[in-house]
């Protein structure tokens, strides 16, 4: 059974909620799932499971939330070869840089030598039902791309 790790950093609850959204949509594909917020995670766990999972928003014009910035700068340090990656998270698209956080981690992933398993799932504020749709489609090519190397 393949094992999924979920990392959040929500303020205001919509990406708590799209970590939750994607820790069901792995039970239903029955992959053994852990969720935890990111101040209380080290980027070392990721290295324990098959498929790592960032969600997170972004804050002001472009900048990585405050408490997201530590586990940011180790996970860039983490060798995570043979490992699945995904990224999603919300933002507001009245900024420029909208949802820019997800891009950041999905490069920080990259310099870790995972392999990027879905494309990154942007959210407009809280997510609703076409989010849920794509979360559920994100969680389903995250497991197709695990199962397609093992």
């Amino acid at each position: 059974m393949a094992s999924a790790k979920i990392v959040y950093a929500s303020m205001t609850g919509n990406d708590e909620e799209i970590a939750d959204i994607l820790e069901e949509a792995f039970e239903n594909l029955d992959v053994d799932v852990d969720v935890s917020e990111i101040s209380q995670t080290d980027a070392a766990e990721f290295e324990d499971y098959d498929i790592d999972i960032i969600v997170t928003y972004t804050y002001g014009d472009g900048e990585l939330p405050d408490e997201a910035v530590d586990f940011f700068e180790d996970l860039q340090e983490e060798d995570l070869n043979g490992k699945i990656f995904g990224c999603a998270g919300s933002g507001d698209t009245f900024y420029d840089d909208f949802a820019k956080s997800v891009d950041d981690f999905a490069d920080a992933f990259k310099k870790t030598g995972a392999v990027e398993g879905a494309p990154v799932v942007k959210i407009d504020l809280a997510p609703e039902e076409d989010d849920i749709t794509a979360l559920q489609a994100f969680a389903k090519q995250l497991l197709a791309t695990y199962n397609a190397q093992n």
